[in-house]
């Protein structure tokens, strides 16, 4: 391999030269010298003249080489698409009118080994994408805009949080007893303890503590980790945003969430009124407000509740194609015809209120419908972006629902949680009413950045190990 430098002592970004220059004229020199960085993303060479398109994270500019005025000119000529070059000259504008570096000196600083797309070809190939995203990223401009929107929302997020009185905090990763959530974790090992630990499912237990221990408005966006399959929804890891406010119920959590995700795509998109996969979305609140047996009614023309006899839930469902479990009761049957017939048909958005407290074991009874708890999901694009809660608050009532889903688990259901005793000391000292809500960042992205798979939103995402 050439030498290369230890560093490059770099002036500008390319950004800033071309907002800079924006009024030179064609054929004028400003007779102001810089020093760029970059990759050779484009080079052709025309005997004594050669150009290439130099790119760093803010944009791209030409490099103009004259073999009488560039230092080293024919190893210029003979650089690879995808290395990674320093040129220092003035900033002028060709007479075709292409912002330029008349290039003095250059120096390679990284070379690519590998062939590299071009702006012309870039990765159609989406395995290639997914596997070498370093590639990706440079030669699909979309995936860049999408994972700056993704840093900047983000951003933006923990700021307006942070604006309205939340405090950010840090729960643990590894967790003896998986809570928060229905979902199998993954179990890994401590040495040091001889001890078994799960990757945590769900910051919900560890934050509703710190509402106990004071925190009134608390929240953390953070991993989290579930021992399930892949879909175009769903990754192993993901990231989470759960937020936690006291003296708040589950209509706070509603505005939360509409005023939060149209803040966002104020800020990222323009606009309220977005496109996703060529449909219109409007974001603007309120958003729409409706039960879930509502809907089930409105969007499949069948009445379901949890009061209506097993036998006839157990029918409806082998009618629609539902996947039947023994041991499930009303309110899993009632999900279960929800999810198959309606959800997917919700554009939104529109919170789906008012879930069976037989599949909310978190959640506080409804104030005036029994067999039902205060919990919504948002759902937009036919998609399940947000969940939400009045917190169950009673630690008598916490501890039965938690002793349910240790039956179910006992019976063969890995998704149900484990009684979880220092959770249920801490509702002991007294939880105030509380709102909780938890929004999946990486639908979040898919949504505003107008991507359809959980992939193109993670730079990283769970493949299986090539062949």
């Amino acid at each position: 391999m050439p030498e290369v430098p230890y560093r490059f002592e770099r002036t500008h970004e390319i950004a800033s030269i071309r907002a800079d220059h924006e009024g030179l004229e064609p054929g004028d020199e400003s007779g102001v010298t810089v020093s760029v960085a970059g990759r050779v993303m484009l080079r052709r060479v025309q005997g004594k003249l050669a150009f290439a398109e130099l790119h760093d994270s803010t944009g791209a500019i030409q490099l103009f080489c004259l073999a009488a005025v560039t230092a080293d000119y024919e190893e210029f000529c003979r650089l690879s698409l995808g290395d990674w070059v320093g040129a220092t000259g003035e900033v002028i504008r060709t007479r075709r009118g292409e912002l330029s570096v008349k290039v003095t000196s250059w120096q390679l600083l990284a070379e690519a080994r590998r062939g590299f797309g071009d702006k012309w070809h870039g990765i159609s190939d989406v395995d290639t994408r997914y596997r070498q995203r370093y590639v990706d990223l440079w030669v699909n401009e979309g995936s860049r805009r999408t994972f700056q929107l993704r840093s900047r929302l983000i951003s933006l997020t923990r700021r307006w949080l942070e604006d309205r009185g939340f405090t950010e905090v840090e729960t643990p990763v590894f967790q003896l007893v998986a809570g928060g959530a229905l979902a199998r974790p993954f179990v890994t090992h401590h040495n040091a303890l001889d001890l078994d630990l799960n990757l945590r499912i769900a910051t919900e237990l560890h934050l509703k503590r710190l509402v106990v221990g004071g925190f009134e408005k608390v929240f953390e966006i953070g991993r989290t980790f579930r021992n399930e399959g892949l879909s175009p929804r769903h990754n192993p890891e993901f990231t989470m945003l759960e937020a936690y406010q006291a003296y708040a119920d589950y209509g706070d959590m509603m505005s939360l969430t509409e005023t939060l995700v149209t803040h966002l795509a104020t800020e990222l998109c323009g606009t309220t009124r977005i496109s996703y996969g060529g449909q219109a979305l409007d974001l603007t609140p309120p958003w729409r407000r409706a039960t879930l047996t509502e809907l089930v009614e409105e969007h499949a023309g069948i009445h379901v509740d949890v009061d209506v006899p097993l036998e006839e839930l157990r029918r409806v469902a082998k009618e629609h194609d539902v996947h039947l479990e023994d041991g499930w009761g009303p309110g899993k049957l009632v999900l279960e015809i929800y999810e198959k017939t309606t959800e997917a048909r919700l554009w939104g958005p529109i919170f789906v209120c008012d879930y069976p407290q037989e599949v909310s074991p978190l959640a506080r009874p409804h104030r005036s419908r029994p067999g039902l708890v205060e919990r919504f999901e948002a759902i937009v694009a036919g998609r399940e972006l947000a969940n939400a809660f009045s917190e169950l608050v009673d630690p008598d009532e916490q501890r039965i629902r938690f002793e349910e889903q240790a039956m179910a688990k006992a019976q063969g259901d890995e998704e149900a949680m484990a009684v979880d005793e220092d959770y249920l000391r801490a509702l002991e000292y007294g939880l105030p009413p509380t709102g909780g809500l938890g929004v999946g960042i990486d639908r979040l992205v898919m949504l505003l950045a107008d991507v359809h798979h959980i992939r193109d939103a993670l730079l990283f995402p769970t493949l299986r190990p090539e062949a």
